[in-house]
């Protein structure tokens, strides 16, 4: 089999490649990417006779399909606005699909999907995707379900990408239509810094503040859960606190607007300045705590009990004492790894439907879990009667 690993010279997606070299039996792994030299250089590190490099543009949509063309599976690292184009060629040239995004592009290549017989899972990484399998792994164990909460502490810094840095502003986009909290039957628009929750992360994380962020799992798990009488589900992120006062004041000042102002005679958005600069400063590339932390929490009735089914994950710590996982790599491998776990289950024909579906159509949480275990990272889980 054949996987090819588009935007595969990224921070995260480079992760999944090597997830992909080191535990898949793929016969060729292809790093699509724009930028040539660091995937070159990531094919020499990795070392492998199984992986080559092709200079990708999505932006020319019939070169991209035909260099995608005769592959079982695009494993799509891309940025969320890229991720329509990207979706499209995947369809097209034939293969099956994954992203880590899942905000929605990817629904306008159903239909050609449905027609060539492939299946497309967006957003499957940390969050979402490995959420909503915890959040699925509780709920198949209640009758009826009253209320989800997924929460998640990405613990990187703001600006180490330019996908990441995108991620930041967009999620705090003050008329994103998509910041949705889904309430008695009914999705509800929230604003920025909605419905602030203290959730307790696990060492080293802590007490932590998280606000409504717009992302797949309220959208996805209303849909699965709908036969379960779900009445609320809400998603809740954060990250590191010097990130959170930064963005917090530039929500407070306007400047998510991204209102246009003349600088040297050109017109150019404020916080595409800002971002900028964070992209090319220490301040933007650097943290004091690296990681990620999950906590999902699901309540609800099994045989007319209440319960409460609490999920957190742990994995390496990011203090060098495990080798490969040393700071803003416990950031990466924890978003990278659950993306090529899941490519390949796709890529085996785990997953039997055609068509544009959710990760919770597509695969069985305990499968995700054992994977994952195999690389050192744990889902735990605590019941508690109510």
């Amino acid at each position: 089999m054949k996987i090819f690993c588009l935007g595969g010279a990224g921070n995260i997606c480079r992760e999944a490649v090597l997830d992909l070299v080191e535990y898949s039996d793929f016969t060729t792994i292809t790093i699509g990417d724009f930028n040539e030299e660091e995937g070159r250089k990531l094919v020499t590190a990795l070392n492998d006779p199984r992986v080559d490099f092709v200079k990708v543009n999505v932006r020319d949509h019939a070169a991209t399909v035909e260099q995608m063309r005769g592959y079982d599976i695009v494993m799509d690292g891309t940025t969320i606005t890229l991720n329509g184009l990207s979706t499209a060629c995947i369809a097209e040239a034939g293969c099956h699909g994954i992203n880590l995004n899942g905000f929605g592009e990817e629904d306008a290549s159903d239909e050609v999907f449905r027609r060539n017989g492939k299946t497309c899972v967006p957003g499957f990484g940390m969050t979402p995707g490995v959420t909503q399998m915890m959040a699925m792994h509780a709920a198949n164990q209640l009758d009826e379900i009253d209320e989800i909460r997924v929460s998640h502490g990405a613990f990187r810094p703001i600006a180490f990408s330019k996908s990441i840095a995108e991620t930041t502003t967009y999620e705090y986009d003050p008329d994103l239509p998509g910041r949705v909290v889904y309430e008695n039957g009914a999705f509800i628009q929230v604003a920025p810094f909605a419905r602030p929750r203290e959730i307790q992360l696990p060492a080293p994380y802590g007490l932590t503040t998280q606000y409504i962020i717009p992302h797949a799992e309220t959208k996805t798990l209303a849909q699965a859960l709908a036969h379960k009488n779900v009445k609320l589900i809400e998603v809740r992120g954060t990250w590191p606190t010097k990130n959170m006062q930064l963005v917090r004041a530039m929500y407070d000042w306007g400047f998510m607007r991204n209102d246009k102002i003349m600088v040297n005679g050109a017109e150019v958005g404020i916080l595409d300045c800002i971002a900028q600069y964070l992209y090319n400063s220490k301040e933007g590339k650097e943290t004091e705590l690296y990681g990620y932390s999950l906590h999902v929490e699901v309540t609800g009735k099994k045989e007319g009990r209440s319960f409460m089914h609490t999920l957190t994950h742990t994995h390496p710590a990011s203090d060098g004492s495990v080798p490969g996982w040393e700071k803003l790599r416990a950031y990466t491998r924890n978003v990278g790894i659950p993306m090529a776990i899941a490519a390949w289950q796709l890529a085996n024909g785990a997953v039997k439907k055609s068509g544009v579906i959710t990760p919770e159509e597509a695969f069985d949480p305990a499968v995700i879990f054992r994977e994952l275990a195999r690389r050192e990272i744990y889902v735990h889980e605590e019941v508690k009667p109510l």
